[in-house]
């Protein structure tokens, strides 16, 4: 029995654009292409693929529009959407990420790129050896452990127990978001924030206070040494992975940005 490949919609207005992507990608995946958001979405009522390659600029619904309305239907919410185009400047990367787009590669593209891009969003060993990284801080092993199980989904999740020693383990992890509790001993949470946002590259990596001190004077506090957020215990694990999941999309999208 052959093994079942991945599936693939690719969206563009344009004919030798879809025939060229489908040449290029055909040896590793199935690939369906489609001229228009119509016809996307007719032929999603036929199948469901593992990832959808979607043109920005197209005629009558360009391709923000057709995301837009891919991840308001529960149907097709969860399906990977990455941005194939010409439009590779700042503001078009932002609003394609804030719309839920998962990546984008700018035309004219290597084979190589973009089969690497995909497989970075099909291969789930290749995703977990690159989720985003948090390093949670906080001397009560039973909150450390909620936070853990709340998290370890989505990302690399480090706990430590004892916040005297965070120099020393930011020697071994560089994390894509700090979770502090404010109220510990030996050092709090309030200044362990200056220790941080002097080793590199911390200076700008999310911070976000985790206690049951949720005062408007420790708010206050927080906000002023440069804290993204606060977050009042008992956890509500909604709540968290809200937060942190809107904290590190727009902390990615700045590295991103940063790197062109």
């Amino acid at each position: 029995m052959r093994e079942r490949r991945s599936q693939i919609i690719v969206v563009d207005d344009l004919n030798f654009h879809l025939v060229s992507i489908k040449e290029r990608l055909k040896e590793h995946y199935d690939i369906f292409a489609v001229p228009s958001a119509e016809k996307l979405f007719e032929l999603l009522d036929r199948m469901y693929p593992d990832l959808i390659l979607l043109d920005i600029n197209m005629p009558e619904v360009d391709g923000y529009e057709t995301l837009k309305k891919l991840k308001s239907d529960p149907d097709f919410a969860e399906i990977p959407v990455i941005f194939l185009t010409s439009k590779s400047d700042k503001k078009s990367i932002i609003k394609g990420m804030n719309l839920g787009a998962i990546d984008y590669v700018a035309k004219p593209f290597t084979d190589s790129n973009l089969v690497e891009c995909i497989e970075f969003q099909l291969n789930p060993g290749i995703r977990n050896a690159n989720k985003p990284v948090i390093l949670a801080v906080d001397d009560d092993p039973s909150e450390l452990k909620s936070i853990f199980y709340f998290l370890q989904d989505r990302y690399n999740i480090y706990t430590l127990p004892e916040p005297e020693k965070i120099k020393n383990l930011l020697t071994m992890i560089t994390p894509d978001l700090f979770l502090l509790d404010c109220q510990m001993p030996v050092l709090s949470g309030f200044e362990l924030v200056p220790v941080i946002r002097k080793i590199p590259p911390h200076d700008e990596t999310p911070i976000v206070f985790i206690t049951s001190a949720g005062t408007i004077d420790n708010i206050s506090v927080a906000m002023h040494l440069g804290a993204s957020d606060f977050i009042a215990k008992p956890i509500d694990n909604v709540v968290l992975n809200e937060k942190i999941a809107a904290l590190m999309n727009n902390y990615m999208i700045r590295r991103r940005i940063r790197s062109l």
